[in-house]
Formats: C-alpha cells, structure tokens, sequence
C-alpha cells in the first residue's frame, strides 16, 4: 500500500511560502491548514491564499479545514482547484451532501473528526468521502505531542475501510515524526500529514524520506 508525506506548511515560512512549497518538491501533497479563529483557536489564512498557493504549487494541495460552516464554505475551496478539500463533521450539517459538492467540483472529500468525535457514525459512509483525517492532536496549533491513545480509532478506521474494500485514504495529522510515524502506519494510517518533522529539518527532502521509509518499514 502507499505512504503518502503530507507536510504542513502551518510550519513553514509564512512569508516565502512559494520558496517554502518548492523545498518539499518529493513530497504527495502540500497540507493547507486554514483555520478561522472560530471552529478552533487560531487564524491563518482562508481561500485568496489557499488560491494563490494553488496557483504555485508543483504538487497537489490538501486543504484541511479548520472552520465552521463547512457546508458553507467547503465548496469555495474546491472551486480554486484543490486535490483534496478536507471539513471537519463536527462542523457540518450534513457531511454527505457537502462530501457530493466536493466530489463534483472536482476535489477528493475528506471528513477529519477532533480526538473526542467518534469516528464511528461515519464509517458507514465511507462510500462517500476519499479521505478520513484522524487528528492526533487537538485541532488549532502546530508542534503539539502526538496522542498515541488514538491508534485504537485509526484501526478500527483501518478495519472498516478494508472491510469495504474501498480505496479510501486514512490520514493522521498531529505530532507525526520519526518517532511516531511507525505507530500510526502500525494502526493503519497511510497519508502523514508532518510539520515541524519536516520544515525543522536540516534537509527537508531528507526528512520526508526518512518519514516515508519509517511508514513503510511498519504497512501491513
């Protein structure tokens, strides 16, 4: 199975993020956090940004929104040609019909669910949605600890989605890095989203290879 490196550019340098997106040129996916001091607390930026880098970028982006009115807002994104569009279920109405927007946009949809949302009430939509984001930190900040006491959740996540035999991607976010990223491959995660692991690296494209052989070294 794949293992895809996601680093966060929440970690990067906010004023060279175009010099910042070019560094990480062997990775899968630059991971977006747009944040809207409201949903969590904290603010970063929102859709003329999240343009500007699509515009850029090399690779894809992965957009991870920390925002309320997902049903709203979510759209907006995938218009500005996002890969992947990612809301959060605790900040949507109904996370089917804005997963169907994305998808005919032209997205892949993602559904994240915070450490104390149970995951199970979705997992018999897996059908409906490319990506599951299992936050290993609580939403809002970057450089937090990894919380190992999610593993259960990204294995029964694991579970269902083989169970389905659909290809549906199991991305954590959260405190991954070489010490941590066997863990969650372990439970079954396959998309690593990485900050800090990467941009407070010496040499980041060394980092991402590391982080993706430690995965590896650790896939069923």
């Amino acid at each position: 199975m794949n293992v895809r490196i996601e680093p966060s550019i929440l970690s990067a340098d906010f004023v060279n993020l175009e010099a910042e997106v070019a560094r990480i040129a062997s990775a899968d996916a630059v991971h977006v956090d747009v944040m809207d001091n409201h949903f969590v607390p904290n603010l970063t930026f929102g859709p003329q940004m999240v343009g500007r880098l699509q515009a850029v970028s090399a690779i894809p982006l992965d957009v991870h929104l920390m925002i309320s009115d997902a049903d709203r807002w979510a759209p907006g994104y995938a218009e500005l040609g996002a890969f992947s569009v990612t809301f959060h279920a605790e900040a949507a109405t109904d996370p089917v019909a804005v997963a169907r927007r994305l998808r005919e946009i032209g997205s892949r949809a993602g559904i994240a669910v915070k450490p104390g949302t149970d995951l199970t009430p979705y997992l018999d939509l897996l059908p409906e949605f490319d990506q599951i984001l299992v936050m290993t930190v609580e939403p809002g900040f970057g450089g937090q600890s990894f919380m190992a006491d999610m593993m259960p959740k990204v294995a029964a996540a694991r579970a269902a989605i083989d169970a389905a035999g659909i290809d549906v991607w199991l991305q954590v976010d959260g405190g991954i890095s070489l010490d941590t990223i066997g863990e969650a491959a372990e439970a079954g995660a396959d998309t690593f989203v990485a900050g800090s692991a990467v941009y407070g690296a010496d040499d980041v494209e060394v980092a991402i290879g590391d982080l993706r052989a430690a995965a590896g070294a650790h896939r069923h």
